[in-house]
C-alpha cells in the first residue's frame, strides 16, 4: 500500500533525512521518501504488518507532525507574507543596529556620516552597549523559531540548519552579554568585542533568504495551481425542485447539470440533452472546439462555447480526469530521483560533521593563541556559513518544475526514477496502429469505372450500412459527410472474410475482395485487378464493388498514418535514437507503414503476448528501451520496457502500466519528453555542484583556511549573506526549467543540447 503524508516542522535537508531514516526503519515498510520541497512523505508499506496511526506516530517521535485534511494549516502564500513581515520588521531594529554599531567607524572614516556623542563608544560606552542590547531583543524575538526549532533538534541528537543558526548567533549573543557585564564592571575595552551587530543581522539574512526561497518555492508548484483552478467552485444542476446553484464538491453521479456558453463543466459526464462545441484543450492539447451532441462524453474544466446543454454526472471529485491529472502531477512531484541519494546520505551527517569542524577550527585556533573574539569568528562563521538546504533543494525542485512544465504541455511524468531513466533512452519501440496510425481505416482511394466516385461511394456505402465492421464504418461516414444517399436494402448477407451481398432496386449488389467477386462471376479488368495489387503493396486493403456482374470499381482503406509521425520520427532520429516499429500486423502493411514514416527496423506479424519478449531482447543487447503503445495488448511491453510512454487516447490499462502519459497523443511529445528529462537532469547536476562546491570552498574558508595563508577572516555577517543565497541560487538555477521551450531539437552526438 502506498501513502502520501504531509509532514510539518522541517526546515532542511537534515529534517527530511531524519523523517526518512525513522520511517524506513519500521517493520512492514519496503521504502519512505521524504520530498523538502513538497513537504510530503510517501511511505510504501504492508497494511498488514503496520498502518498509517503507526507511521505517524513514528513521525511525531522524530520530532515532527503530520498535517491531516481540514487541519489549518498555513498556505504557501500565507507563509511567504509571514516572512515578508519578519523581514520588514526585522531590518527596522537591524538598520538603526548598524548604525550605532558601525557608525563611529564611518564617522571617522567620512565628514559626511555624523555620530551623536551621547552614544560615542569610548566616552560613553555604557549608552553604546545598553542601545544595541536593546535593538537585538525585538530581532531575536522576531526569528525566535530559529531558537525553538534549532534548539529541540539539539536536544533530540537531530540538528538541523536551524541548530546551526541557533548555536551560532547565541554564541555572538552570550559572548556579547560576558562583555556587557565586564562594561558595567568598568572594563570599558570590551565595547569593541561586541557582537550584537554580528547576531542581528545573522538573522535577518537568514529571514531574507527564507523569504526568497519561500516565492521560489511558491513558482514550482504554479503547474498544480493552474490545474486547480481550472475546475469552477460551483456547479447549476437541476432536480425536482428546479435549477440550483451547488458547490461543486456536492455533486454526485447521476446528477443533471446545467451548462450555459462561456462556462466551464464542473464534471465528468455525458450529454443528454442538445448540441455544443467544447474546448478541451487542457486534456487534448486541440485548441479547436470539438463538437458535442447527446451520447458524446464530457470532461470537467472544460470550456462550453457555443450551445446550451445539459448532462449526466459520471465521473466527480477524485475519479474526474482533471483530478487524475492532479493526483499524477502530484505525485511525481512528491517523489526522488535517484540521483537525490548522494545528497540524501550526505544531508544525514551534514550538520553533526559541520558542529564538529566549528568546534575543531575554534580549538586549533585557541591553542594557536588567537583572542577569544579570533576564535568566536570562526566558529561562528563555519556554523553559519554551512548549508544543507541547498543540499536538500537540489533535486525536488528541479523535479517539481519539470513535472509541472511538462504537465502544462500534456506530458505527464509519473515520479523522479522515470524523469532521470529518460535521458539515457537510446532505442523506442513503437507500436503502430494508433500510435504511429491514427488506429482506425480511412478510404485512401477510390477508383471507378463507368460510374462517378460519389456513385461508386454512394453504392459502397448502401451495401456497407448493415455492417459494423470497422472498414464498413469508414466507408459509411466517408459517405454521409459526401452527404451522398444511401439506398435501403432489401436483403443483406455477410460472408466472414470474404465480403457482403445484398439486394437493390432487384439487383444484387456486392462489396468485397476481388477473387471472391470473380468467383459470383462478376467481371473484373486486369487493369483494375493491377491497381488493386499496387494499393495492396503499399499497406491499403482494397474492396471492390459490383452490382450485377459488373464491377464498378474499387475503394481502398488503410489505417492512415497521423500528420504528425514522420516528423516526430525523424526528430528522434536527430537526437541518435534507434526506431524499431512492433505490431501484430502483416509483414507487407507494416513494411509500407515503416516506409511513408521512415522506420527502417520493423518486427512484424508479433503476437501480444510475444511484444513483451522483443523488448527484453533489446535490453539484452545493452539498449535502454522506451516502449510507445495504447492498447491492452502493449500494457506487458510498457510496463517491461526501461520507460513506458502511453498515448493519452490509449486504453486505462495501458496509461496504468506507463510511466509517461502523452496526453495530446502527439508522437512528438515522446522527443519533448526525452529532451525534458536531459535538461532536467543537467539542471539537477548543476544544482548538486553548486550545493556541494558551495560548502566544499565555504567552509574551509569559514574555518580560516585563507587566514594561514596571510589572507582575510571571513566576517560571520558574510557567511550568512552567502549561506542564504546558495539555496536562492538553487531555487532560481531550477526555475530556470519554467522557460523549456522544447525547441530547438538539439542535433545528436553534441555534449550540450542548446535550448531556447
Amino acid at each position: 500500500m502506498k501513502k502520501n503524508f504531509k509532514v510539518s516542522g522541517m526546515t532542511c535537508a537534515a529534517c527530511s533525512s531524519r523523517v526518512e531514516r525513522f520511517v524506513k526503519k519500521m517493520e512492514g515498510v519496503m521504502s519512505a521518501s521524504v520530498n523538502l520541497a513538497s513537504e510530503t512523505l510517501r511511505v510504501d508499506f504492508n497494511a498488514d504488518i503496520t498502518n498509517e496511526a503507526a507511521i505517524e506516530a513514528t513521525v511525531i517521535k522524530a520530532g515532527y507532525g503530520i498535517v491531516h485534511n481540514g487541519d489549518e494549516i498555513i498556505s504557501p502564500a500565507q507563509y511567504t507574507q509571514s516572512m515578508r513581515r519578519r523581514l520588514i520588521y526585522s531590518a527596522c531594529f537591524l538598520i538603526p543596529l548598524l548604525a550605532i554599531s558601525m557608525g563611529h567607524m564611518l564617522a571617522e572614516e567620512t565628514a559626511l556620516f555624523h555620530m551623536p556623542d551621547i552614544i560615542n563608544p569610548i566616552s560613553h560606552a555604557l549608552n553604546f552597549t545598553f542601545l544595541q542590547l536593546i535593538l537585538i531583543l525585538p530581532i531575536v524575538f522576531i526569528g525566535r523559531s530559529f531558537y525553538r526549532t534549532g534548539l529541540k533538534n539539539l536536544v533530540h541528537l537531530a540538528p538541523n540548519m536551524d541548530s546551526l543558526i541557533a548555536v551560532g548567533t547565541l554564541a555572538a549573543l552570550f559572548y556579547s552579554l560576558l562583555a556587557t557585564g565586564q562594561i558595567l564592571l568598568g572594563n570599558e575595552d570590551y565595547v569593541h568585542q561586541l557582537y550584537f551587530e554580528s547576531a542581528g543581522t545573522i538573522l535577518t539574512l537568514i529571514t531574507l533568504g527564507k523569504y526568497l526561497e519561500s516565492i521560489a518555492k511558491n513558482k514550482t508548484s504554479n503547474a498544480i495551481h493552474a490545474l486547480l483552478d481550472l475546475t469552477p467552485k460551483t456547479a447549476h444542476i437541476e432536480d425536482v425542485e428546479g435549477e440550483q446553484v451547488i458547490p461543486v464538491e456536492a455533486v454526485k453521479p447521476g446528477d443533471i447539470i446545467v451548462v450555459r456558453p462561456g462556462e466551464a463543466l464542473p464534471v465528468d459526464g455525458v450529454i443528454t440533452e442538445g448540441l455544443t462545441s467544447i474546448n478541451e484543450a487542457m486534456l487534448t492539447g486541440e485548441s479547436m472546439p470539438a463538437a458535442k451532441a447527446i451520447g458524446d462524453e464530457v470532461f470537467g474544466a472544460s470550456i462550453n462555447k457555443t450551445g446550451f446543454f445539459k448532462y449526466r454526472a459520471t465521473k466527480v471529485g477524485d475519479d474526474a480526469a482533471l483530478a487524475r491529472i492532479v493526483r499524477l502531477v502530484e505525485e511525481a512531484q512528491g517523489s526522488k530521483a535517484p540521483i537525490a541519494r548522494i545528497a540524501d546520505t550526505v544531508s544525514g551527517w551534514f550538520v553533526p560533521i559541520v558542529i564538529s569542524l566549528a568546534l575543531m577550527a575554534a580549538a586549533y585556533w585557541y591553542l594557536a593563541g588567537e583572542s577569544p573574539a579570533f576564535v568566536l569568528t570562526i566558529f561562528i562563521s563555519v556554523l553559519v556559513i554551512a548549508c544543507p538546504c541547498a543540499l536538500g533543494l537540489a533535486t525536488p525542485t528541479a523535479i517539481m518544475v519539470a513535472t509541472g512544465k511538462g504537465a502544462e504541455s500534456g506530458i505527464l511524468i509519473k515520479g523522479g526514477e522515470a524523469l532521470e531513466t529518460a535521458q539515457h533512452v537510446n532505442a523506442i519501440v513503437l507500436d503502430k496502429t494508433g500510435t504511429i496510425t491514427a488506429g482506425k481505416p480511412s478510404i485512401t482511394d477510390i477508383i471507378p469505372e463507368g460510374v462517378s466516385q460519389n456513385t461508386l461511394l454512394a453504392l459502397a456505402a448502401s451495401a456497407e450500412s448493415g455492417s459494423e465492421h470497422p472498414l464498413a464504418q469508414a466507408i459509411v461516414e466517408a459517405a454521409e459527410r459526401r452527404r451522398l444517399r444511401i439506398q435501403r436494402l432489401a436483403a443483406f448477407n455477410a460472408i466472414p472474410g470474404e465480403g457482403v451481398e445484398a439486394l437493390l432496386n432487384n439487383q444484387a449488389l456486392r462489396l468485397g475482395k476481388g477473387q471472391w467477386l470473380i468467383n459470383q462471376g462478376v467481371k473484373i479488368s486486369a487493369e483494375l485487378l493491377t491497381k488493386a495489387d499496387q494499393l495492396a503493396s503499399k499497406g491499403k486493403t482494397p474492396v471492390f464493388i459490383s452490382t450485377g456482374t459488373v464491377c464498378k470499381g474499387l475503394i481502398a482503406l488503410a489505417d492512415t498514418v497521423k500528420p504528425e509521425s514522420r516528423e516526430a520520427i525523424q526528430l528522434l532520429k536527430d537526437m541518435g535514437i534507434e526506431i524499431i516499429m512492433l505490431t501484430g500486423d502483416n509483414k507487407r502493411t507494416a513494411m509500407a507503414i515503416a516506409h511513408e514514416v521512415g522506420i527502417t527496423t520493423v518486427r512484424a506479424e508479433v503476437l501480444p503476448e510475444d511484444k513483451a519478449r522483443e523488448v527484453q531482447l533489446l535490453q539484452a543487447g545493452g539498449r535502454i528501451t522506451a516502449m510507445v503503445g495504447d492498447g491492452i495488448n502493449d500494457a506487458p511491453a510498457l510496463a517491461c520496457a526501461d520507460i513506458g510512454i502511453a498515448i493519452g487516447s490509449g486504453t486505462d490499462i495501458a496509461i496504468e502500466s506507463a510511466d509517461i502519459v502523452l496526453m495530446h497523443s502527439d508522437l512528438r511529445d515522446v522527443s519533448r519528453a526525452i529532451l525534458l528529462s536531459r535538461k532536467t537532469m543537467r539542471n539537477i547536476r548543476e544544482n548538486l555542484g553548486w550545493a556541494f562546491g558551495y560548502n566544499i570552498l565555504g567552509i574551509p574558508v569559514a574555518m580560516g583556511g585563507l587566514h594561514l595563508f596571510g589572507g582575510p577572516l571571513l566576517n560571520p555577517m558574510l557567511a550568512a549573506a552567502a549561506m542564504s543565497l546558495s539555496s536562492v541560487s538553487v531555487l532560481t538555477n531550477a526555475l530556470r526549467l519554467r522557460a523549456f521551450h522544447f525547441t530547438p531539437y538539439a542535433p545528436p552526438k553534441r555534449p550540450r543540447h542548446k535550448i531556447s
